[in-house]
C-alpha cells in the first residue's frame, strides 16, 4: 500500500524558539511499544490477585429459573461463586438517559443479569478463581435452568402491536425519537424536476481492538479505597461512575489508565462485566482481574451502525438540490448504555445529514428501538458514516437523474467557503468551513478528467471501474453541549500542569489519555513549543485521576484541539513563571528575556543568561538568596474548554477509484484520496495516520465487517475466522491532503483528526461502486457491507 501527502509546512503564527507546531515529531512511547515494554492490564499482576470468569447466556431472552452453584463453588481454586442478586447488593443498577434527548428511556441494567437475560452474552454468573483456567472451568459446573422467552431481534417489528415488550415497565419497545421539520419540504419536493428515493442499510459492526477490554480492580479495606487499573479512554469518568454505583466518595476511587491497544470508542463505554470486577473487588475484599477473551468481545463489546434509512432528495434540471427527507430505524439491544445513551448515533444522522450543502429543506426522523441482541452504542465517527453515505448516496443517484458530474453537482450545492460562520437546515452551526477548497484540492490530486478517461478506456474492453465522492463533515472540540447538559459527569474541558523540575526539564500533566494516536507526542509538543525546551525534555504524565488535573480522556476527536491548547496555555504560563524568577535572579526585567532551547536568553540578541537547571536550583535550594518578598512559581495548570462554538466542525472531501468484477462480484479498490481540512496541524504525521486508519475502519464498514445474528438472537460470525476484516493486501493505495482553516476558539486553532476518515470512506466506496455498475443498468447498491453476492444481485446474476 503506497502512501503519499501533502504535508503542510510548520506553521509560522505560531513560531516560537524549537516550535515543533507543524512537524511530524516521532512519538515519546514509540521505542518503548516497539521494544514490547508497553505495560498493559493483561501484564499486570497484584499480590493476592484473583481471576474473574463470567457464565454468560446462550439465550438471546430468557428467564433465570434457578442457579445452582454448589459444584462450582467446591471446584479447584474458586474463592467465590456469585449471581446478580448477590452482587446487586454491592453495586447498584444504572440507567442510560440523557435530559436533553427528550423522551429517551431504558430500563435499569445490573452488573449481572438479576432475573432475566436479555442478550446471548449477558453474564449471568460470575466465578472468582486463583486462575482465569479454574475460574473457567468452574462456571461449566454451575447449572441454570432456563425459560426461554420470546427474542425481539428485527428493528422493523419491534413496534409492532403484536411483538413481545422487552421491558413491559416502559410500555413499549421504543428508546428514543426525533423529527425534524425545517423549510418548506413539501413544497421543494413539488417544485423539484427530479425525485430520488432509496433504502439504505448499513450492517451492525464492532470494533476490533488490538486489546481486548481489560480492568483490575483492587479494594484496599485498610485505606478504604478502591483503585482500578483500566483499559479506558475516560479515567475521570469512569471514577465518577465506579464511585457512584459503590456508595464511595470520589476521592475514594483512583483510576490508572496505561497503555491502551486501541480503543475506538469502544472504551468509553460502561461495561456491566466491568462493573462487576469493581463491586467483585469491593465484596471480597481483594483485587480481580478481568480480560476480555475476543468470543467474549465479539458479543458484549459496543456493537454500532446497525440502520435503515429511507431517503429522499430532490433536484432541479440545473442541479440544484432542493430538499432532503429521511427517515432512520435503528435497534440497539436491550439497553440503552451508560452513560453515553444509545440514542446519540441516531441524533447525529440527523444533524449531520444534508450538513455540506445549502439546501434550507430538510425532514428528518429518527427512531431507536430495544432488541435482543448485544447493546449498540458509540463507535468511531459516530453518526457520520451514516448520515455521510445518505446525503452522498442521495447526491450521486440525483446527479444521475439529471444526467450531471456528480461533482459539478456538488460545487453547485456545497456551503461556500466565503459564507461562514453558516447554519445547516438541522440547526448546526459552523465557524468556518472549506468544502469548495478542499473539492478542488482533490480533483487536482486525482486528476480527475485524466481518471475519467482512463474509466471510459477500461470499459470499452469490459472492465467496469468506477469514481466515487463524498463530501462530510466532523464533530470535533465538543463542548458541554454534547453531554453536559443532559447530565452526564463527562468532562468536556481538559486541564494541564506543567511544572520545572531539578535540571530543567518539564514535567506535564494531562486529563487527556493515550489510546495509541500519539495524544502524548501532541501534548509534549505543545507543551515544547509553548515553553521553549527541546521535545525531549518534556516528560507527559496522563491516565492517573489521583496525579492528572481532571479531563475528559480521549474521544470526539478532542485531544489535540482541548487537551493540546491546555498544555499551550499551561506551557506558556509556567514560561513567564520561570521568566519572572529569572529575571528576579539576573537584577533583569521579564519583559526582556526569552527560553530558547532550553536557556534563558535575552529577547532581543539572544544572548545566553542563564540556564534552566540553574534557575530551578536557586528556586528550589537555595531560595534565601532571591529578593525578599518573591516566591517563584515553577509550576502552573491552565484548563481550556471551546466557548464560542458548541462544536468545532472540520470538513473535507475523499475519492475512490475501483474495479467491480461483474463476473464474480468482487470489489477491487485502486486507489483513495483524502482531503481534510482539521485546522492547524500540529503534528502531520500522526494526523495522516489518523486519516488513513480511520479510511481502512471505513472501508470494513463498507466491505467487509458485519454482525449477523439469526432470528432467535443467536450472533452467528463472532470470532475471527468468521468476523472478516480489511487486512493489507485488501487496501488500496492512499493519497492524503491538507486545506488548513484554524479555528478563532483557541490560540492553536487545531481542531480533531481521527474520525474523518471514517466518516467519508463508506459512502465514496458505495458511489464508486454504482458509478461502475451504471452502465450495465444494475440497480444501485446501498446495503452495507457491499459483499460479492450483492453485487451479483444488482446485476441480476444470482
Amino acid at each position: 500500500m503506497k502512501i503519499v501527502s501533502d504535508l503542510p509546512s510548520p506553521l509560522t503564527a505560531l513560531d516560537r524558539p524549537n516550535s515543533y507546531i507543524g512537524r511530524s515529531v516521532p512519538r515519546p512511547n514509540l521505542k518503548r511499544l516497539a521494544q514490547g515494554r508497553a505495560q498493559y492490564v493483561s501484564d499486570m499482576t497484584l499480590p493476592r490477585m484473583a481471576h474473574v470468569a463470567y457464565l454468560r447466556s446462550p439465550h438471546a431472552h430468557a428467564r433465570i429459573v434457578k442457579i445452582d452453584k454448589r459444584k462450582a463453588e467446591k471446584a479447584p481454586g474458586v474463592i467465590a461463586v456469585v449471581t446478580g442478586p448477590e452482587l446487586a447488593k454491592v453495586i447498584t443498577p444504572w440507567v442510560g438517559v440523557l435530559t436533553h434527548l427528550k423522551g429517551i428511556k431504558s430500563a435499569p441494567q445490573y452488573a449481572i443479569a438479576v432475573d432475566r437475560a436479555c442478550w446471548q452474552g449477558e453474564a449471568v454468573c460470575a466465578v472468582v478463581a486463583r486462575t482465569r483456567a479454574q475460574a473457567e472451568d468452574a462456571c461449566e459446573l454451575i447449572e441454570i435452568a432456563y425459560q426461554e422467552l420470546p427474542a425481539v431481534t428485527d428493528p422493523e417489528t419491534a413496534l409492532d402491536p403484536g411483538t413481545p415488550v422487552i421491558h413491559p415497565e416502559l410500555g413499549d419497545n421504543l428508546t428514543f425519537e426525533r423529527t425534524l421539520d425545517a423549510g418548506e419540504v413539501d413544497k421543494a419536493f413539488a417544485e423539484s424536476d427530479a425525485i430520488v428515493e432509496q433504502v439504505f442499510h448499513f450492517g451492525r459492526h464492532t470494533g476490533v481492538c488490538n486489546e481486548p477490554r481489560a480492568i483490575i480492580a483492587d479494594w484496599n479495606p485498610g485505606e478504604e479505597r478502591l483503585t482500578v487499573y483500566h483499559a479506558t479512554q475516560a479515567p475521570h469518568m469512569m471514577q465518577n461512575l465506579f464511585a457512584k454505583h459503590l456508595d464511595l466518595a470520589e476521592h475514594q476511587v483512583r483510576v490508572v489508565t496505561k497503555d491502551v491497544g486501541g480503543s475506538f470508542g469502544i472504551k468509553v463505554h460502561t461495561y456491566a462485566d466491568e462493573m462487576a470486577v469493581v463491586a467483585l473487588s469491593k465484596m471480597l475484599k481483594r483485587p480481580i482481574k478481568f480480560v476480555a477473551d475476543r468470543l467474549e468481545s465479539f458479543v458484549t463489546d459496543i456493537h454500532a451502525r446497525d440502520h435503515r434509512v429511507k431517503g429522499k432528495i430532490g433536484i432541479r434540471k440545473d442541479g440544484t438540490i432542493t430538499a432532503f427527507e429521511i427517515d432512520d430505524l435503528t435497534g440497539i439491544g436491550p439497553y440503552s448504555v451508560y452513560p453515553r445513551t444509545s440514542g446519540i448515533e441516531a441524533n447525529q444522522i440527523v444533524n449531520l445529514t444534508g450538513g455540506p450543502y445549502t439546501c434550507p429543506n430538510y425532514r428528518a426522523r429518527a427512531r431507536v428501538v430495544f432488541q435482543n441482541k448485544n447493546v449498540m452504542c458509540q463507535y468511531r465517527a459516530v453518526g457520520h458514516p451514516i448520515a455521510t453515505a445518505v446525503t452522498e448516496g442521495l447526491v450521486d443517484l440525483a446527479a444521475a437523474r439529471i444526467g450531471m458530474d456528480p461533482v459539478e453537482v456538488r460545487k453547485k450545492n456545497l456551503i461556500p467557503d466565503h459564507a461562514h460562520p453558516s447554519q445547516a437546515a438541522s440547526g448546526i452551526k459552523f465557524e468556518k468551513l472549506s468544502h469548495i477548497a478542499s473539492t478542488e484540492k482533490i480533483l487536482s490530486m486525482m486528476d480527475y478528467k485524466a481518471l475519467r478517461a482512463d474509466q471510459a478506456a477500461a470499459r470499452a474492453k469490459g472492465i467496469y471501474r468506477g469514481i466515487g465522492f463524498a463530501s462530510f463533515i466532523e464533530v470535533t472540540n465538543p463542548s458541554a453541549a454534547f453531554y453536559g447538559v443532559g447530565g452526564a459527569k463527562i468532562s468536556a474541558q481538559d486541564g494541564a500542569t506543567v511544572r520545572l523540575d531539578g535540571k530543567g526539564a518539564i514535567f506535564c500533566h494531562t486529563g487527556v489519555s493515550e489510546q495509541g494516536q500519539g495524544a502524548e507526542a501532541v501534548i509534549a509538543q505543545c507543551v515544547a513549543s509553548a515553553f521553549g525546551v527541546p521535545i525531549e525534555k518534556v516528560r507527559v504524565i496522563m491516565g492517573d485521576t489521583d496525579n492528572t488535573p481532571y479531563g475528559g480522556g480521549t474521544w470526539a476527536s478532542r485531544a489535540a484541539g482541548i487537551g493540546g491548547e491546555a498544555a499551550w496555555q499551561a506551557g506558556k504560563a509556567l514560561r513567564e513563571n520561570v521568566l519572572a524568577a529569572a529575571a528576579s535572579i539576573l537584577q533583569a526585567k521579564a519583559s526582556e528575556l526569552d527560553i530558547d532551547n532550553g536557556v534563558v536568553v535575552d529577547k532581543g540578541t539572544k544572548t545566553e543568561r542563564i540556564s534552566l537547571e540553574e534557575v530551578a536550583r536557586i528556586c528550589y535550594f537555595r531560595p534565601d538568596t532571591l529578593p525578599p518578598g518573591f516566591q517563584a512559581e515553577l509550576v502552573a495548570t491552565r484548563h481550556y474548554v471551546p466557548r464560542a462554538w458548541a462544536f468545532s466542525f472540520t470538513n473535507g472531501i475523499q475519492a475512490s477509484y475501483l474495479e467491480v468484477d461483474t463476473d464474480t462480484g468482487f470489489i477491487k479498490l485502486l486507489k483513495h484520496w483524502c482531503v481534510e481540512d482539521c485546522g492547524t496541524v500540529i503534528n502531520p504525521q500522526l494526523v495522516d495516520e489518523q486519516i488513513r486508519g480511520g479510511i481502512v475502519q471505513g472501508l470494513g464498514g463498507a466491505l467487509f465487517e458485519h454482525c449477523l445474528y439469526d432470528e432467535r438472537g443467536q450472533m452467528l460470525n463472532g470470532n475471527m475466522a468468521d468476523y472478516l476484516v480489511p487486512m493489507a493486501m485488501e487496501m488500496p493505495d492512499m493519497e492524503i491532503g491538507h486545506v488548513v482553516t484554524p479555528t478563532a476558539d483557541s490560540e492553536l486553532g487545531a481542531k480533531g483528526a481521527g474520525e474523518a476518515g471514517t466518516a467519508g470512506a463508506p459512502a465514496c466506496v458505495m458511489n464508486a461502486i454504482n458509478d461502475a455498475l451504471r452502465p450495465l443498468g444494475a440497480k444501485p447498491l446501498t446495503d452495507m457491507p457491499f459483499t460479492p453476492g450483492k453485487v451479483l444481485r444488482a446485476l441480476g446474476k444470482v
